[in-house]
């Protein structure tokens, strides 16, 4: 008997002479392998990059927390010196060291400095405190101390920021200017003084009070006993005036001068404390 292969009807293929197919077998075809778009390859790369980066930081900086745990007890020395820095004419040496010592007993790292900061500018004389440490158990307090300027009024002084403080004693400070005025006004109070004494001094007079009154008007006297009333504003250029006046006609009748009123437009008032001969300057000079 002889097999013949049959095709589908209305194939034109020609039967395959040869070894015959096995029925139910397939030829197996070779597939080319299947590749990426370059630009989704790119990007995974770039996606690992960003990942690897934060990764790594983060498993080195849990290493490094980890290793300082293990040698914080090593390094953690305790205080051994305390040094106190600072041109210092009015803080009590003793004092400090008791506003100190409670510290001294902690460790490098578990020193509380900004307790210890807060509690040196509580004192009053201290302006501001620096403190820090310095390796490996060593702390390092820098002071400033206050500079008193002026009085103000009868239980406090101020420094050249025109602040107020409040020192224990007040008697040794007698030889300070006084200034007065509202709470609020201590800064104007204090700029104010170190104009006019700056425009008193090339006329030999000092500044030992100055107020600013409740109505905004200024009242000074000057250390040499002669009171001046200087009125709400315009103080510098009534202070000019003064000046010029004083060189032409007043200098020689200084001593004798009681009070000067500068609340006048174009020229002053003054006040005698004897009666002037008829040929001195007269009691009120006009530009």
């Amino acid at each position: 008997m002889t097999a013949a292969l049959r095709h589908p009807p209305g194939s034109n293929r020609a039967p395959v002479r040869g070894k015959p197919v096995p029925r139910g077998a397939s030829r197996m075809v070779a597939k080319e392998p299947i590749s990426l778009p370059k630009a989704r390859v790119e990007g995974a790369k770039v996606w690992l990059k960003r990942i690897s980066w934060p990764v790594l930081l983060l498993a080195l900086g849990y290493g490094a927390y980890e290793l300082s745990l293990r040698a914080l007890p090593y390094a953690d020395q305790p205080i051994a010196r305390i040094s106190v820095e600072g041109d210092l004419s009015y803080v009590n040496q003793q004092a400090v060291q008791q506003r100190i010592a409670p510290y001294a007993s902690a460790s490098f790292f578990k020193v509380d400095l900004l307790s210890l900061h807060r509690e040196l500018e509580m004192m009053p004389w201290i302006a501001s405190a620096q403190v820090r440490r310095v390796w490996p158990d060593q702390l390092v307090v820098r002071l400033e101390e206050q500079l008193p300027i002026a009085r103000w009024g009868d239980e406090a002084l101020l420094n050249n920021q025109g602040e107020a403080f409040a020192p224990q004693e007040m008697s040794n400070y007698q030889h300070l200017p006084q200034l007065y005025g509202p709470t609020r006004a201590q800064q104007q109070v204090m700029q104010q003084y170190q104009v006019l004494s700056q425009m008193l001094r090339p006329m030999g007079f000092s500044v030992a009070r100055l107020e600013l009154r409740e109505r905004g008007s200024w009242f000074l006297s000057t250390g040499q006993g002669i009171e001046v009333l200087l009125g709400r504003d315009h103080l510098v250029e009534k202070m000019r005036r003064f000046s010029a006046i004083h060189d032409k006609a007043l200098k020689e009748q200084q001593t004798n001068i009681a009070r000067i009123d500068l609340r006048y437009a174009n020229g002053l008032a003054v006040a005698w404390r004897e009666p002037v001969a008829p040929t001195a300057a007269p009691t009120a000079v006009v530009q």
